[in-house]
């Protein structure tokens, strides 16, 4: 499956829920929030929501600084 994550094509072998997809990234513990198709998916909803064929995942995580 083909997905479009920040701006990033990357393939997956299967359909993963967003969860899985973070976890597969190792990105799961830093994402503040996620964003399929420009609509928010709440967070009790990652390990449900499972996206479709060339779908545009915006990953937004938090980063130090000031």
């Amino acid at each position: 499956m083909k997905l479009i994550i920040n701006g990033e094509e990357r393939e997956f072998n299967d359909s993963f829920s967003i969860e899985q997809i973070l976890d597969n990234l190792q990105i799961k513990d830093k994402v503040m929030a996620v964003a399929v198709n420009m609509e928010i998916v709440k967070k009790d909803s990652w390990n449900s929501f499972v996206p479709k064929e060339n779908d545009k995942i915006e990953v937004l995580q938090f980063v130090g600084g000031g």
